[in-house]
Order: structure tokens, then C-alpha cells, then sequence
């Protein structure tokens, strides 16, 4: 029997604010869940925010909100606070995970295997750290991953940093881990690229990681 390969598409947002970019993607998870839509990876870079999981620890944000440069919002991934803003690649891929293995461990990996791939085809040595989720250079950070699920239908995603300032991240403890130093894809390469031709190479990766766990 031939096996069934989903059509997955893209979708270039542009920069967007962090609630407009919530309100496409609760739109477009309720019309995959519709399967009125492909599975589809929207990518996006947002206006300066910072967010946070629903917890009640919030010790990573270490000021109070108010205290902070930037606005804070709570959202409906896992994970403790991060920063996003501009020279940033966000992704949420809006997936249908029953057709991808349905197990949310095999789609961090992918997430990860995906950006790790993108990193190396900029000559950069991205890793995964034992016990932690995300993309490292060496003790450096260079992507985190927090997703959600409706449904088995995925939102929320990934972030990594492509240029840009990343002195925001100093007012809070990324993710939760003390000792993350951040870093990003022109830091680690020394190499120019916008935040939308990385998108392409990210968009690309995931495809194939996404393809090979078919294969398997």
C-alpha cells in the first residue's frame, strides 16, 4: 500500500504583534481541526514582547511586569518566560499530529533535528542539551521550542535567533535556566541573512524532518 504523504504548507506573516499572531493561529488550528486547511507553518517575526507560560511559578521574569522594557504575555504554551522581537525567526507550525506518530516527544525532536539541520547549513555546530529542550552552541543558546496542542492539532513553536539585539533577554532568565547565554545565527557565522530568507531554510528543514519520520 502506497503511503500517504500530507501536503504542508507556508506562510511568510511577516513582523506582527504577539496577540495578532495568537488570533491566526487559534484560527487556523480550529480550521485545520476543520480540515478545511493543509498542515501549515506560518513564520513570523513579532514586535518585542515577553512571554510566559500558564504558571504559577513566574520566577523567570525576576522584575515585576511593569518593572520590564517590554510588555509581558501569558499565553498557552508550556515553558517558562522568553523574549521575542525583531531579528527573530518565530515559527508555529500548525500541524495535524495524528498523521505525524502522535507523540509529542517524537515532535519535539523533529522541532529540534529541523533547526539544528538550519544551523548547519550555516557552518554553525548546534546541538541539543542533555535533559533540555532546545538548540544549543556549546553553552550558548540559540533556539527555544515551547508548543501546545488542541485536538492533536499542534500551535506554538519554535524561536531562534537570527540577528538583532539580544541584550532583552538579560532582564529575565530564558526558559527558566539560569545559566542559558544567548546567542544567534549571525553571532555564531559572522554571516548577514534575513530573518525571511532564514525562514526559507527552516521551513525547508522541517519538511524534510517531517518527511523522513514518515518514512520510518
Amino acid at each position: 500500500m502506497e503511503k500517504y504523504f500530507p501536503v504542508i504548507e507556508e506562510k511568510w506573516l511577516g513582523r506582527i504583534s504577539y496577540s495578532e499572531a495568537l488570533d491566526i493561529q487559534n484560527r487556523f488550528v480550529t480550521e485545520r481541526l476543520e480540515n478545511t486547511i493543509n498542515d501549515t507553518i506560518l513564520l513570523l517575526e513579532h514586535e518585542s514582547v515577553y512571554t510566559i507560560g500558564r504558571t504559577r511559578d513566574k520566577s523567570s521574569l525576576q522584575k515585576e511586569e511593569s518593572d520590564l522594557p517590554y510588555p509581558v504575555f501569558e499565553t498557552n504554551r508550556g515553558g517558562q518566560a522568553t523574549y521575542h522581537g525583531p531579528g527573530q525567526l518565530v515559527g508555529y507550525p500548525i500541524l495535524d499530529l495524528k498523521l505525524y506518530k502522535k507523540d509529542l516527544h517524537i515532535y519535539l525532536r523533529t522541532l529540534e533535528n529541523s533547526l539544528i539541520d538550519a544551523c548547519h547549513q550555516f557552518k554553525i555546530k548546534a546541538t541539543t542539551r542533555k535533559g533540555l529542550t532546545g538548540v544549543w552552541c556549546n553553552n550558548r543558546k540559540i533556539a527555544s521550542i515551547g508548543v501546545g496542542v488542541r485536538q492533536w492539532v499542534s500551535m506554538h513553536g519554535f524561536a531562534i535567533n537570527v540577528s538583532g539585539d539580544l541584550s532583552p533577554f538579560k532582564e529575565i532568565i530564558p526558559c527558566g535556566i539560569s545559566d542559558a547565554e544567548m546567542t544567534s545565527i549571525h553571532n555564531e557565522s559572522n554571516q548577514k541573512v534575513s530573518v525571511k530568507d532564514f525562514s526559507k531554510v527552516v521551513s525547508t528543514s522541517i519538511k524534510n524532518e517531517l518527511l523522513h519520520l514518515l518514512e520510518k
